[in-house]
């Protein structure tokens, strides 16, 4: 994936709650290619498997993603005088 695929995957995993990585395959060609690793560190990382990917993308199509727009709130009810 390019550096704006990886952008929308980043947001996404964000939304699921993922911790994974998406980062540059090479730290010093961002304009290169791009994926998902378990962890920053350019140099103990671990490229998250397929299957694992596939995961992801089998909870993404069960339903809509968490966001701010559908997420629980909290407040106040303030009954009527009435």
């Amino acid at each position: 994936m390019d550096a704006e695929e990886a952008r929308k995957v980043d947001a996404t995993l964000r939304r699921l709650g993922l911790s994974w990585v998406v980062a540059p395959v090479d730290p010093n060609d961002a304009a290169g290619q791009w994926g998902v690793f378990d962890i920053a560190d350019p140099v103990t990382r671990e490229p998250i498997k397929a299957d694992a990917l596939a995961s992801v993308l089998a909870k993404i199509s069960q339903g809509p993603l968490p966001s701010a727009e559908n997420s629980a709130r909290r407040g106040f009810v303030i009954p009527s005088k009435d």
